[in-house]
């Protein structure tokens, strides 16, 4: 039999039935006149979910690890300087991949479990006076550790420092799940895949560039030929590909936009906003805790439950998927072993969400932990009959 549990690791995410349908479609010729009807009004439905009226929307066939090559293979130079924290799996990869293209990068070394440090970001740029640092990276949403930076507070650190470094915010566990403002808060670069809030299956790496990025382009000397910005944008123009387009995932993220607009972006925050909630309070009543150490930092799409010290929480994860069938994510890096992560973003609902609870209230009763069954899955039933879909609650 094949299971058909939905998964809770954060990414690829559970895909909808009609999402799974849109992409079941017979080849076309990508040089026809009907690619660039189902393209054009992708970019414009992705400016949307990025909140730019002014940014270019374009995608490659990769995932969020392409785009991050994409970003900085573009806009910067062997040799240039960007300033990075170091907070968890995914901003520790993306600070190993400029260090692969030989950029140099001033880390600042900050706990797994605190967002993206905007203090120390901005004593850093202000002593910066010879505006070396070409580019400040931020990983938006922590997907290792369940933790959200405020990219809005970067933005304001490079602006009080008088600063023109870009801003290239890896947004990948963020957008279309968690609100994101990439004009309001003067990103130049963001980046996501469709593997996780769209829906999709891995496969679209999705970039918005800011006019500033651009112009930083035409001065770079990074070597790219496959994820070539400009190339990209020039074939875009005139409805098409530099090389063979990934239609059938285009095709399905055509619905995907429509889908969330359908919903209402305020209202896809608020859901995920509750779902996680509820997940949070499932955690307290378990009498375990939280990798993000600030309530206001804890991530609306991953929750990263941090297991009793001298327990291996990959234990949790092994048994649910053998016994139960159902998916959690691991721990990685740094908190390996001592955490595991309950992913609730896309297409995930409160009932999903509530079976997601109680399978992981099974494991951990199972291995001998001191959880009682029900506690958790009580406490996020109370948080979800009593609220609604507030459109306001994940922004307070």
């Amino acid at each position: 039999m094949i299971p058909q549990n939905p998964v809770f690791i954060p990414g690829p995410t559970n895909i909808p039935d009609e999402l799974r349908r849109e992409i079941d479609f017979p080849t076309i010729d990508h040089r026809s006149s009907v690619f660039p009807e189902m393209l054009g009004p992708v970019l414009k439905g992705l400016q949307r979910i990025l909140k730019t009226e002014i940014g270019r929307t374009l995608v490659f066939p990769a995932t969020g690890t392409g785009a991050w090559e994409a970003a900085v293979t573009n806009m910067l130079s062997p040799g240039d300087k960007v300033l990075a924290a170091r907070h968890g799996m995914f901003s520790h990869r993306w600070i190993d991949l400029c260090r692969r293209h030989r950029l140099d990068v001033e880390v600042v070394e900050e706990s797994w479990g605190k967002p993206a440090p905007a203090d120390q970001f901005e004593r850093i740029l202000a002593g910066d006076k010879a505006h070396a640092i070409r580019a400040v990276l931020v990983t938006h949403n922590e997907t290792a550790t369940g933790v959200r930076s405020d990219v809005a507070a970067v933005r304001k650190a490079l602006d009080s420092a008088n600063h023109p470094a870009l801003l290239l915010v890896d947004g990948v566990s963020s957008i279309a799940s968690m609100d994101f403002r990439m004009d309001e808060w003067g990103v130049d670069i963001a980046i996501t895949g469709s593997q996780k809030g769209f829906m999709l299956p891995p496969g679209l790496a999705i970039l918005g560039v800011s006019e500033k990025a651009l112009d930083a382009m035409e001065a770079a000397t990074g070597p790219r030929c496959f994820f070539d910005i400009g190339e990209m944008l020039k074939s875009n123009a005139n409805g098409g590909f530099p090389y063979t387009p990934p239609v059938n995932l285009i095709r399905g993220l055509a619905l995907s936009i429509r889908m969330l607009e359908s919903e209402g972006l305020h209202n896809v925050f608020a859901r995920h906003f509750r779902i996680a909630e509820g997940a949070r309070r499932a955690v307290r009543a378990w009498g375990l805790g939280l990798c993000a150490t600030e309530t206001r930092y804890q991530s609306d799409t991953v929750s990263a439950v941090v297991t009793p010290a001298g327990f291996d929480a990959t234990r949790i994860v092994n048994h649910a998927a053998e016994k139960y069938k159902v998916a959690f994510g691991v721990g990685l890096g740094d908190v390996a072993g001592k955490v595991f992560r309950i992913g609730h973003l896309g297409s995930m609902t409160d009932v999903m969400a509530l079976s997601g609870i109680a399978t992981a209230e099974m494991a951990m009763v199972d291995l001998g932990l001191p959880v009682r069954l029900g506690a958790g899955v009580a406490a996020a039933q109370e948080f979800y009959r009593a609220s609604e879909s507030d459109v306001h609650a994940w922004a307070a």
